[in-house]
């Protein structure tokens, strides 16, 4: 290709058909002309509908198209699982089919909640001497960010985030942001050890992360509510409660994953 890949970005995608094609518009445009690091967009396919797995291949298609045509060293292609196994799984799958010359691994929730400008802004961010290992995008509704959520939804977020500090002690504000950058060379040796297949795969890569010493640094960004949530109210937070204390037991018995650096 020519182009050494910078970032590897997996966008985890589950019948996603009518909004991932808008936010890869976006990523294709807010791209053009900028004076940013090389990016490998994969989507990750957890075992789509038909007619969305096409129109992934039509998204891939276009948008390569239109990289070359801006003369962008950007990339666009799709690996797709057989079946839906969950949200982590999607993006360990794209993960494990990256660009061995990758700097950073990254994911990206295709719902299009963070806008593809804000992604390249998080990604201007990054480089060999970035004072972090870790850039993940976080929630917080502060002085020139505009954060869209509904009350309910926001109260719920605040309650995981504090059960998540009680059990794991990372630190972190907000965990389930659905934007991380991490440094290849922290991760890929991580990669044989995360078991995580749905939504506590954050919370699983902050902790093992947090353990090997990574910087790990939060970024507030413009975070727009996209209706249409995967997550069931009332089932699912449950399920990720004990799926958590599962994963502190289990953590916990190499060390400790709350313990500092």
């Amino acid at each position: 290709m020519g182009t050494t890949v910078v970032i590897s970005v997996a966008l985890p995608a589950f019948n996603e058909g009518l909004r991932l094609p808008l936010l890869v518009d976006e990523l294709v445009a807010e791209g053009q002309g900028l004076q940013a690091p090389a990016v490998e967009f994969i989507i990750s396919d957890d075992g789509s509908r038909e007619q969305d797995a096409q129109r992934y291949a039509e998204i891939v298609t276009a948008g390569q198209e239109r990289f070359a045509a801006q003369g962008a060293p950007h990339q666009l292609r799709c690996v797709r699982s057989p079946r839906n196994q969950g949200k982590g799984s999607a993006i360990r799958l794209a993960w494990s089919s990256a660009s061995p010359e990758a700097r950073w691994l990254a994911f990206l929730d295709s719902d299009g909640a963070i806008s593809g400008r804000e992604f390249w802004r998080l990604a201007r961010m990054l480089s060999e001497h970035a004072p972090f290992d870790v850039l993940a995008a976080s929630r917080v509704k502060m002085a020139g960010r505009s954060i869209d959520r509904k009350l309910f939804r926001h109260l719920q977020g605040r309650v995981f985030a504090t059960l998540t500090e009680q059990l794991l002690g990372l630190g972190f504000y907000d965990t389930q942001c659905g934007l991380k950058f991490i440094r290849a060379e922290l991760l890929v040796p991580l990669l044989g050890r995360l078991v995580e297949e749905r939504w506590l795969l954050d919370v699983e890569l902050l902790a093992l992360l947090r353990r090997q010493g990574a910087r790990l640094r939060e970024e507030p960004v413009d975070w727009h509510e996209p209706g249409g949530s995967k997550v069931r109210f009332g089932i699912d937070p449950l399920k990720m409660f004990a799926g958590m204390v599962r994963m502190r037991a289990r953590l916990g018995g190499d060390g400790g994953a709350g313990e500092g650096p």
